[in-house]
């Protein structure tokens, strides 16, 4: 089980040696927002996308789940024993062990560390969500665009409308982004695929002014 060195998830990772395997094709959705948790998902291999989705299909990411990591909605929601707030979908093959509502109460109950542990990654997670409110808030989408080329590249192996998707939009206004970009000679356009090619000028408009 590939869960960080911490003694503090020592508790957790023996519940997750017990839990059923479970194998997940791309695009899995594990929980949903506004539904009851099943459960604590510990990812293996493969990665979760957790997710804010308005009613026309549109998708913000919050985060994303990789091994080692820890799924803050989730543990919310079951420490709280409210509703999920947000959706989870496998974003490639996936596998993972989750771990039943009432076995993470238990040991979170009876383990103070594990639970000042998990409360500690909720507090880190929350400050990032915060990230992400301040720059959907007041960053232009082409400056989060470019964030995200940096970030991901120098090659990335997506669509337009995953990139949307990323960033709570609609594909229409990133191919024309992308196309711009691409016009400057900042990045060059496959089929699934961008490949950053002017690192630099991404880097500057993403430290521009956001004033228009």
């Amino acid at each position: 089980m590939p869960l960080p060195a911490d003694p503090a998830l020592a508790a957790l990772a023996d519940l997750a040696r017990r839990a059923p395997a479970m194998q997940v094709r791309a695009g899995t959705r594990l929980f949903d927002a506004g539904r009851p948790c099943p459960g604590f998902p510990l990812v293996d291999a493969g990665s979760v996308s957790v997710s804010l989705l308005a009613p026309d299909g549109r998708r913000l990411e919050l985060y994303r789940v990789e091994p080692g990591e820890v799924c803050v909605v989730s543990a919310t929601c079951l420490f709280a024993h409210r509703a999920a707030t947000a959706s989870g979908e496998a974003r490639t093959e996936t596998a993972l062990r989750l771990i039943s509502p009432a076995d993470f109460e238990a040991v979170c109950e009876r383990d103070p560390v594990l639970r000042r542990y998990v409360m500690g990654l909720m507090a880190e997670r929350l400050a990032d969500l915060m990230a992400l409110v301040e720059a959907v808030a007041f960053q232009r989408l082409d400056q989060r665009l470019a964030a995200l080329l940096c970030a991901r590249g120098p090659r990335l192996l997506v669509t337009h409308q995953q990139l949307a998707d990323d960033l709570g939009t609609v594909r229409e206004i990133v191919s024309r982004l992308l196309r711009r970009f691409e016009r400057d000679g900042w990045v060059s356009l496959g089929r699934e695929r961008v490949d950053v090619t002017d690192a630099a000028a991404l880097q500057r408009l993403c430290a521009a002014s956001s004033a228009v």
